[in-house]
């Protein structure tokens, strides 16, 4: 049990390393790319209702909207609980302070543009609304790389 853990962190570490590669909690694996869109859902070790429903609404509306990209690899969305040692440098790299959902503009590898999208906690009480709201700015990001 011990050597799959070690195996399992060493792929996600190498998995990290290498630009716009799939997460580990990604089900299908994902050609790697150096230009990409990420979708990240970023939270801590201790969330409220709301904040679990902003991490299942954008799982659904990625998985709704964007199941081409999500399989090329053209989007990666990725859930990262920031409380963890590794990731705590996204607090301030996106200026967090609360539960956030964030996109990320990859190109050659490197980030050159993100948008935290903070009117994800303005629509938790509209579905729909919510899915729009992802949509419509996931589209942006994935067509200004066009």
């Amino acid at each position: 049990m011990k050597r799959i853990f070690l195996i399992l962190i060493a792929v996600i570490f190498i998995n990290q390393a290498a630009g716009c590669s799939a997460s580990a909690d990604t089900a299908v694996p994902k050609p790697q790319k150096t230009d990409c869109v990420k979708v990240y859902y970023f939270h801590g070790f201790f969330r409220c209702s709301n904040c679990y429903k902003i991490e299942k609404y954008s799982r659904e509306a990625i998985d709704k909207y964007f199941a081409k990209e999500l399989a090329s690899g053209e989007l990666i969305y990725e859930v990262i609980n920031t409380d963890e040692k590794d990731n705590e440098h996204f607090l301030k790299d996106y200026k967090l302070y609360t539960k956030s959902l964030i996109i990320s503009r990859i190109k050659g590898g490197e980030e050159i543009e993100y948008k935290n999208l903070e009117k994800v906690w303005n629509y938790l009480g509209d579905k729909e609304a919510f899915y729009n709201y992802v949509e419509e700015e996931v589209i942006k990001f994935l067509e200004a790389d066009k």
